[in-house]
């Protein structure tokens, strides 16, 4: 990424800007503007609880003092009870937070520096509340930026997918539980830093309750998922994502149902902005951005409303590996979604493998519980080994479906969509289809994958238990994807009962047989080179820090050879890091272990600690947390405690414990 020194205006910044809300809280905010003009400009906000002044503030300077030289007053707030906002926070996507988001914006419609037209960005978090506020129709929000997001809580994003369990979940809660329990900086807030510090504390939940009292797919993920009523969304909308990013089925449903101006791209990154993503290649995100910000939110032509409605990153065929800093292929565009172009080709499965025509098959499938190790992280942001390995091992324990050999390269784009006929020896469990590049070696790389709990086959608002025995028709969808198969590769669909730690496993260690099923591959003709060009990714100065510690990442497995218990000991250290300017040194160590035996589901157990500190001089705080989740037959067990110090002294030390019925899980 090239550095960008000069711009149209020098830039000032403000490093606490306080936003008082109607009920009288305070709200902390970074704001960048532009110098040399007297004229009021358009708004561009970003809200989340992930801490301005030390959480993002790598990525913050490298992209709002780039939109304030462009003309645009960028305002970074950190959301109430976290940073050096005041209040509190008690889950995602709130209502408060949500009417926070809207007040904020008739905040800064209010100041003689703003013209009254604002724009909303965000990844992940704020990429979220930016649809969620865009439905919300506030005055003055004119176009949005979301990456990395959902218009499906329940369906597409962290918690649940395909009415399983993801083993995120209890991973998110954690790094939740270590964000939201540090104080905010005394140089910003003064002496009360260490009331606001144990009110914080003393009213921290511990979010996994929350997400698991909810198996099904009811209010409270409705609440906030704007598939609801994709017509609420008046504001444009620029939808951006990552072929090895959890999240990857968003910019085509957006695209697809809005009704609003809305444009999709989707490269090869995982959860990151485009200008600093992996694998590469990187984007002219920033300048991308500004041409949708200028002509929504200034009234230019910048033809963005000319441009495809989607443009995609068609991946090559690779060896896979754990990280990849590359991968090769190409930029294709499609001026409509769905694509007119873009055509399913239909293979049924069969005993002699996948064929054009249908034919008799009776496979049976009961995969060991610890299968799918290699199915990679859900969304993979550490640039350590996240992806995806070779998919040879899993395979072994599926039941796999082979094509011959492809005559010709095969350009996959879209959504594969599978149909079954099963049945089930148990009530409960859970399928998960891949859908494979097989080399001429014999290596098996991941295309994409879709899972489901069996018992939502038919709602995920009604789940049903399984007849056993008795045939049930399932259909499901495969995560979005833009993928070149070579000729002399061979497609493969390998069908599992287990995916972990991926999904959480069923109760019970079920067998299904399959009696009949075939699938949709949806075939673009083949591209002959670049259908699109982006800008190289530039960005501001980066943040000036001193690097005290190195972040690294490993990931190590192991088995116990006399009970067959498998193993995966994950370490994210994000490394230390101060601040050159105003010296706060952070550092933060992330531990996963997770354990199950292949021949019990119910011995699935995963722990994780966080620990994260803070210091300037002889001021130094340290938060620990550490969670646990088990189950039995008939119920989740979860335990968290959080630990917090001054100095070396204990000043917090709380725990929680539940129990939580399952729920056809």
């Amino acid at each position: 990424m090239r550095t960008r020194t000069r711009f149209p205006h020098p830039v000032t910044v403000h490093d606490d800007i306080a936003i008082p809300m109607p009920d009288g809280t305070r709200l902390s905010a970074r704001l960048w503007r532009p110098e040399g003009t007297d004229d009021p400009v358009p708004l561009i906000l970003e809200h989340l609880p992930y801490r301005k002044r030390d959480g993002t503030i790598a990525r913050d300077s490298l992209t709002h003092p780039w939109f304030a030289g462009h003309g645009y007053a960028c305002l970074r707030v950190d959301m109430r009870g976290n940073g050096d906002s005041d209040g509190l926070m008690a889950d995602e996507y709130t209502e408060t937070e949500l009417q926070d988001a809207c007040d904020v914006i008739a905040w800064a419609r209010a100041q003689d520096w703003c013209t009254g037209d604002c724009g909303m960005m965000g990844i992940s978090w704020g990429g979220f509340n930016a649809l969620q506020v865009a439905a919300r129709r506030p005055p003055g929000l004119k176009a949005i930026v979301t990456l990395c997001s959902s218009a499906d809580r329940f369906a597409d994003d962290i918690h649940y997918k395909g009415g399983c369990l993801l083993g995120e979940n209890l991973g998110w809660a954690t790094t939740m539980l270590g964000y939201s329990a540090r104080p905010p900086d005394p140089a910003v807030v003064g002496d009360r830093w260490r009331a606001m510090w144990l009110n914080r504390l003393e009213h921290q939940p511990f979010h996994l309750s929350d997400w698991l009292a909810h198996q099904r797919r009811d209010a409270y993920w409705r609440h906030g998922s704007v598939c609801e009523d994709w017509g609420a969304i008046k504001a444009a909308v620029l939808a951006i994502g990552g072929w090895h990013d959890g999240y990857r089925n968003t910019v085509a449903k957006l695209v697809e149902n809005l009704d609003a101006p809305a444009r999709g791209i989707v490269g090869p990154w995982n959860h990151k902005y485009p200008h600093i993503a992996e694998p590469g290649p990187t984007i002219g995100f920033l300048q991308e951005a500004l041409r949708w910000w200028d002509h929504w939110l200034k009234g230019r032509d910048t033809g963005v409303d000319r441009d495809p409605a989607m443009r995609l990153w068609l991946m090559d065929s690779v060896p896979p590996a754990r990280h990849l800093t590359h991968r090769p292929g190409r930029w294709i565009a499609e001026a409509d979604w769905p694509a007119p172009g873009i055509a399913p080709r239909t293979l049924h499965l069969t005993d002699a493998g996948l064929a054009a025509a249908p034919a008799p098959l009776s496979a049976r499938v009961a995969s060991p519980a610890d299968c799918g190790a290699a199915a990679g992280e859900f969304f993979p942001f550490a640039y350590g080994p996240e992806l995806p390995d070779a998919q040879n091992a899993d395979d072994a324990r599926s039941a796999c479906f082979d094509a011959p050999p492809a005559a010709a390269e095969t350009d996959i784009v879209g959504a594969p969509r599978i149909a079954l006929t099963v049945s089930s020896d148990r009530p409960q469990g859970q399928i998960a289809v891949r859908l494979c590049d097989v080399f001429p070696d014999g290596t098996s790389a991941l295309i994409t994958h879709g899972v489901l709990n069996l018992a939502h086959r038919a709602s995920h608002a009604a789940p049903e238990p399984l007849p056993p025995g008795d045939p049930v028709a399932v259909e499901l969808d495969l995560d979005q994807i833009a993928y070149r198969l070579p000729a002399g590769h061979r497609l493969r669909v390998a069908i599992s009962t287990a995916c972990w730690p991926f999904l959480w496993p069923a109760p019970e260690a079920a067998t299904l047989t399959l009696h009949a099923g075939h699938v949709a591959i949806p075939i673009r003709p083949t591209a002959t080179g670049d259908e699109w060009a982006f800008e190289p990714a530039e960005g501001a100065p980066p943040w000036p820090a001193e690097t005290l510690r190195a972040p690294a990442f490993t990931r190590e497995t192991s088995q116990d050879l006399a009970t067959g218990e498998t193993r995966l000991a994950i370490t994210h250290d994000a490394g230390a890091m101060r601040d050159a300017g105003h010296g706060l040194a952070t550092s933060s160590i992330t531990r996963e272990r997770w354990t199950i035996r292949p021949d019990d589901p119910l011995s699935a157990t995963a722990e994780m600690q966080i620990e994260k500190e803070m210091s300037r001089g002889d001021w130094a705080v340290r938060t620990r947390g550490t969670t646990r989740l088990t189950a039995d037959a008939t119920d989740f067990h979860l335990s968290a405690r959080l630990r917090t110090y001054e100095g070396e002294r204990l000043i917090f030390d709380k725990s929680f414990d539940g129990t939580i019925p399952r729920d056809n899980l």
